[in-house]
């Protein structure tokens, strides 16, 4: 087929202008054929489907991409003004079955497509000019305004495979051919696996600040590992090798597949892989937009829950522990075929990028030093659950991208498939998904000396940021001062006229959003930062918290607090936890009896934002309560947008409260003040002692 793609950029060059024009080029590519993703949908009907329970309908993921650009470009302060708010709330968060994912699409009025499109089309005006003009000098680096660009540009090539394979996952009747997304149209009989030798290797993974191209914060770092020698499949598990499994009852016998496993074929009371298709007594295969013969060598299309139950029914089966590879030792295999990196490796040489084909083709197709498919054709489950490597440190653009993973239950995805490109085919690429979901994965096994990997019971925290505020919210109060977010809970609800519903906005890592829980029916938790957002939510699901405190220098003391420790047991139902952004907050959030902003009004990009429709928010009587010690910074709102700590044109000194009362003062009443004080433990010797005012105001 002809080439759709265009590599990723390269961070480094001599002449800006030329990289302005290979960004532009880059990024336009992107738009163009993620937009040509979505014409396999039959018609604009389709939009508002879903292809699978656990996903929005397509329109919203049509939105996303687009607005990213803005959301990201917002919050940088790159940019200072939206294109739609309405859109740039409803489209932004929802994509991993979250906690705080937003899935029920029946409470959002979704646009038209035909409004959709066209404000894809403002958005790319914007992001075009942006490209032309924005600060930039080379190489790129993480701290430049075009990093951000590069962000998005890389997050709509993550979404374009996905949402392939959401196509993909359509009712046949719902979807079309696309003449430029041709399938493979050659197939032949299953070749026989084999195991091939992988030698001992000392393995280095990670990249650094001197990496040519795009990575995610969740590459950078440092992972050691010296793999002792072990065997590999010569080539991806097939259809057919695949079909023994099947037709052997695999999916009936429960002792091929674990807890998770089983879990899943009681939710989808599935007897073979999701793209097969069952006539009679055949099964034929789903390709993008078709229904063909069954390609017996091509790689067989599973989760990580159908690839780890086949290696246990072939180890049963031969009398020899198969696993799925470990991140390294796929790194192995990978340096042992003698491959490089792009743009040295040339996308001719293996499955990817659309290059060849828009399906999956013969495993025995490309041969890399005596083993197949490497790289490209499908990606391929690993036994390595997502971690961060040594020295991670998460991008404040985009603080959701890899934490919300490091949680022992997302499997990484290595080699990257016929529809990857940019980021997604590079050596150093890595992406993990829940076991059950589905992409364009597949799997080869090995036989290995390391056996399947050790998860851990107790996750500590590894964020220092979050740890202190796990520290400050859940741990022990110091020098007298009372818990702040049990004082300021106290407090707001001591004015709440109703106690239905209410919201902690700013609610870092939960604590008051379950001591609200006290008093009222249903607490929504919302924070910025999902960072903070999957602590109180952990603490829901899981039944504990576990973080360390520093104490002294690189001494830390790790800590564990349970749910009932704290005696939530029985008010976590009433809570739940969400990201959102207090400027623009989803329609959604909305009938509120109280309102506790928590010393969050400071750290607004635009606190007017908030202000100006925060009442809309509230029921009649409803409560707002501020707190914040008005330590206004401009690295978190532009001196612009600041309510106070300045002295203005008549040189007057303009205080918060005051700026809070000229706002407000036409829809609410303000009716309590007080100081409140806070104590944040930084080490066993260092501590932050801080003072936050509280307004209390009522809705008229």
């Amino acid at each position: 087929m002809s080439k759709l793609s265009k590599y990723t950029v390269s961070l480094d060059g001599e002449n800006v202008l030329a990289k302005r024009l290979e960004i532009k080029e880059y990024f336009n590519n992107t738009n163009d054929l993620f937009e040509k993703v979505f014409e396999v949908l039959k018609d604009d009907s389709v939009f508002y489907k879903k292809s699978e329970i656990t996903r929005h309908p397509m329109i919203f993921y049509f939105g996303h991409t687009a607005t990213f650009f803005i959301n990201k470009l917002m919050s940088m302060k790159i940019i200072t003004e939206r294109i739609n708010a309405e859109y740039e709330s409803v489209f932004a968060v929802g994509v991993d079955e979250m906690a705080w994912d937003e899935m029920d699409g029946s409470k959002y009025n979704w646009p038209s497509v035909k409004e959709v499109r066209a404000y894809r089309k403002r958005v790319n005006t914007l992001v075009n000019e942006l490209i032309e003009d924005l600060p930039l000098t080379l190489p790129i680096t993480k701290e430049s305004p075009m990093w951000v660009v590069l962000m998005g540009i890389e997050h709509e090539r993550i979404h374009l495979e996905t949402s392939l394979v959401l196509h993909r996952q359509m009712p046949i009747e719902l979807v079309k051919d696309v003449e430029e997304f041709k399938a493979c149209t050659h197939s032949g009989l299953a070749p026989e696996n084999e195991m091939m030798d992988i030698n001992a290797v000392d393995i280095r993974l990670g990249v650094d600040n001197s990496h040519p191209v795009y990575s995610w914060d969740n590459e950078y770092g440092v992972y050691n590992e010296c793999v002792a020698s072990f065997k590999a499949a010569k080539y991806l598990v097939s259809n057919g090798e695949y079909l023994a499994f099947v037709k052997d009852g695999g999916y009936e016998n429960e002792e091929f597949w674990d807890d998770e496993g089983k879990e899943f074929l009681k939710n989808t009371k599935a007897f073979h892989p999701s793209f097969w298709v069952k006539e009679n007594d055949t099964y034929k295969y789903r390709t993008l937009s078709n229904i063909i013969d069954m390609p017996q060598d091509w790689p067989v299309d599973v989760n990580a829950l159908e690839a780890e139950a086949f290696c246990r029914y072939k180890s049963q089966k031969d009398g020899i522990t198969y696993l799925l590879p470990s991140e390294a030792e796929y790194r192995a295999i990978y340096e042992q075929a003698g491959l490089k990196d792009i743009p040295v490796f040339h996308e001719s040489r293996a499955n990817l990028d659309f290059y060849h084909f828009a399906s999956s083709c013969p495993v025995n197709e490309f041969n890399f030093n005596g083993i197949y498919d490497v790289v490209g054709n499908v990606w391929q489950w690993s036994r390595t659950p997502m971690r961060a490597f040594e020295g991670f440190k998460v991008h404040e653009a985009y603080d959701d991208f890899s934490v919300p993973t490091f949680d022992e239950k997302h499997a990484l995805i290595l080699g990257s498939s016929w529809a990857s490109s940019g980021n997604l085919i590079t050596k150093h690429s890595r992406y993990a998904f829940r076991k059950h979901f589905y992409q364009n994965a597949g799997f080869r096994y090995v036989i290995s000396q390391k056996k399947e990997e050790e998860l851990s019971d107790d996750i500590y925290e590894s964020d220092e940021l979050v740890s202190q505020y796990c520290e400050f919210q859940y741990g022990a109060s110091h020098f007298g001062v009372e818990n702040f977010a049990q004082s300021t809970a106290r407090v707001a609800s001591a004015f709440a006229v109703n106690n239905k519903k209410a919201l902690d906005l700013g609610c870092a890592t939960g604590r008051a959003t379950y001591e609200l829980a006290r008093e009222f029916d249903t607490v929504e938790g919302i924070d910025f930062s999902v960072r903070f957002v999957q602590a109180g939510a952990k603490l829901k699901e899981d039944g504990y918290l576990a973080f360390s405190t520093k104490e002294e220098g690189e001494i830390a003391v790790q800590k564990k607090i349970t749910i009932e420790e704290l005696g939530y047991e029985k008010l976590k139902e009433k809570v739940s936890f969400w990201q959102g952004d207090a400027c623009n907050l989803k329609p959604n959030f909305t009938g509120y009896d109280l309102v506790m902003a928590t010393n969050l009004i400071d750290r607004l990009y635009n606190p007017r934002l908030f202000l100006d429709t925060i009442d809309e928010r509230l029921n009649e009587d409803g409560i707002l309560v501020i707190t914040s010690p008005y330590t206004w910074q401009e690295s978190s709102t532009a001196k612009e947008f600041w309510l106070g700590g300045f002295t203005n044109e008549k040189g007057e000194e303009v205080k918060t409260i005051d700026s809070l009362t000229t706002i407000l003062g036409e829809k609410f009443e303000l009716i309590h003040t007080q100081d409140l004080e806070f104590v944040i433990k930084e080490t066993a010797r260092k501590y932050q002692h801080t003072i936050s005012e509280v307004s209390v105001w009522k809705k008229k």
